[in-house]
């Protein structure tokens, strides 16, 4: 029997349900092609996937879900728990990043799921309801630790998966689909950039060292200034800072210093926003008697006077690749094919510059 959308079509006589021999005949194909490109079948090509869904959606076709997930196996949806305990709450980050992954979904005739949790148990219980009642069929996991439990957790249960970021340090794991952006490269672009402009006392501020993330651009860090021929001092090196007001607090303890930074590096702009609060406090000019340079690129960097130097990422581009390998495994492509490290852009403000002359 042939699979009908439960709307109508609007044609000459009577309204009809539009049907898979209407697409066919759109699109010059046959119904085999159309109704397995519709259900994703590896042996159709992907431009051919995304012409036939882009006339789907054209002329108001959608196979009835039931009977798809029945006859496939699939629900055509990716899921994404968000874990309400993450430091930031993924902050400015967010709303791009979903646009993303709807968009790149949309495209391939696919839908998202988003749940939260506010534990690793209910992150647990959460993902195991969404799987028992076929509600997804693969998940987005974004903020990746070193020890992440979610992928032995997923793994256990042989559901596909793809990280946002990677675990155990970065280290190669040919059984991991991920994307990642090079933050430890960015680190070490800062660093040059500081030496460049005069500085030799660079402090860091880290977020938790449970994230993955963090312990690369740390890595970044201490690899720049060996770059440099900079030695590293452990007391210009603070770690497990989350936030603005953590961030201010690292700011004066450095700066506190018996032979202070004149620049410090951030690993995020919102930790980084700390120090421009230290430094209405001491009544320093930022980019003149103290330099900071960070890492992420949100709005809030450009607002503040002067504008933070920073490394941007494209989060709505993370969205769209990440979803982009999430169905490219679901349609049964190796995970060692599916791993991508882009590079985050510099923006300059005028939050760097030369140290001052007697720092």
């Amino acid at each position: 029997m042939e699979e009908i959308r439960d709307t109508v079509s609007q044609g000459r006589g009577a309204a009809r349900r539009v049907r898979i021999s209407d697409l066919a005949e759109a699109l010059g194909l046959t119904k085999s092609t159309v109704s397995r490109a519709l259900n994703d079948y590896a042996d159709i090509a992907p431009e051919t996937r995304r012409r036939v869904a882009e006339m789907a959606a054209q002329m108001g076709y959608a196979p009835m879900p039931y009977a798809q997930a029945v006859r496939t196996g699939r629900v055509r949806a990716l899921g994404l728990v968000l874990e309400l305990d993450a430091p930031d709450r993924y902050g400015p980050f967010l709303a791009d990043f979903l646009g993303g992954i709807t968009q790149e979904a949309t495209l391939e005739g696919w839908t998202l799921t988003v749940a939260s949790s506010n534990s690793r148990e209910e992150m647990e219980a959460t993902v195991t309801r969404l799987l028992q009642e076929h509600k997804v069929d693969g998940f987005i996991l974004p903020r990746t630790m070193v020890e992440d439990p979610r992928v032995a957790f997923l793994r256990a249960k042989h559901v596909p998966f793809v990280l946002f970021g990677r675990v155990g340090h970065g280290k190669p794991d040919p059984d991991l689909s991920w994307y990642d952006v090079d933050g430890a490269a960015a680190m070490r672009a800062a660093v040059a950039r500081l030496v460049g402009l005069g500085h030799k006392r660079i402090g860091f501020v880290g977020p938790p060292s449970a994230y993955n993330f963090a312990v690369l651009r740390r890595e970044g860090y201490q690899a720049g200034l060996a770059e440099a021929g900079i030695g590293f001092d452990p007391a210009l090196e603070i770690m497990e800072v989350s936030d603005r007001a953590g961030g201010a607090r690292a700011a004066r303890d450095l700066l506190d210093l018996p032979d202070p930074p004149t620049a410090i590096l951030y690993a995020t702009d919102a930790t980084a926003l700390g120090a421009y609060d230290v430094a209405r406090e001491r009544g320093l000019r930022i980019g003149r008697e103290l330099s900071v340079i960070s890492y992420d690129g949100i709005p809030e960097g450009r607002m503040v006077d002067p504008p933070l130097t920073s490394f941007a990422v494209d989060s709505r581009h993370a969205g769209e690749r990440l979803a982009a390998l999430l169905i490219a495994q679901l349609r049964g492509a190796d995970p060692a094919s599916l791993q991508e490290l882009v590079q985050a852009r510099l923006e300059p403000g005028g939050s760097d510059g030369p140290p001052p002359a007697n720092p």
